[in-house]
């Protein structure tokens, strides 16, 4: 079976174009490549963010990564991400201003509140269940690819003086957090929310 492109239901969305006179012509895009295909990306590297007072991930009863007051980043790595993708989502999750000032307004950035990082990689962010109740996992990355570029978003990360603590790729994790806030960002790369 060829492998067929898969596209995410976007709503019709309604043009109005002006037909002179006063008069408007109405089209419909049925869907929403019909409009932007050239820029549209199907898919974006996923990033669920917390700012937590502390997290920690153990694998097998040992603790692979252990933050204080900080961000806990579950990332999830699709199909067509590049470098780009973790390298913007880096970026924008290093400039993040969800920590209070002075003032208590989030308006500090995570180096700025002297905050950590635990990023843990996770695919089920990519688990589609708009066929059923099953996720399916099809847009997630192929292990290899997403190793890869789960540790270059750690690295750039790390090149922004963060400490920056990890889970174990491809392993079975608890992940314990205390949310604080609580504070919750969905992220990606792609910029569809």
């Amino acid at each position: 079976m060829p492998n067929r492109l898969r596209i995410p239901f976007c709503p019709p969305v309604q043009l109005c174009l002006s037909a002179g006179r006063g008069a408007r012509r109405h089209v419909r895009a049925a869907h929403c490549l019909q409009v932007g295909a050239a820029n549209l990306k199907l898919q974006g590297m996923r990033a669920v963010v917390q700012r937590v007072s502390r997290a920690q991930v153990t694998v097998d009863g040992e603790i692979t990564g252990r933050i204080g007051r900080g961000m806990l980043v579950l990332l999830g790595v699709g199909s067509s991400d590049t470098e780009a993708d973790a390298e913007y989502l880096a970026d924008k999750i290093a400039g993040l201003r969800i920590f209070e000032d002075e003032n208590g307004k989030m308006n500090l950035a995570i180096a700025d509140a002297g905050g950590e990082v635990l990023a843990v990689s996770q695919f089920t962010l990519y688990g589609d269940v708009r066929r059923g109740k099953r996720p399916s996992f099809d847009g997630a990355a192929p292990p290899q690819r997403a190793r890869e570029l789960y540790e270059i978003f750690v690295e750039r990360i790390r090149a922004f003086g963060l400490i920056c603590e990890t889970g174990r790729f491809q392993e079975m994790m608890q992940v314990e957090l205390v949310n604080e806030g609580p504070v919750t960002i969905l992220l990606d790369s792609g910029k569809s929310f």
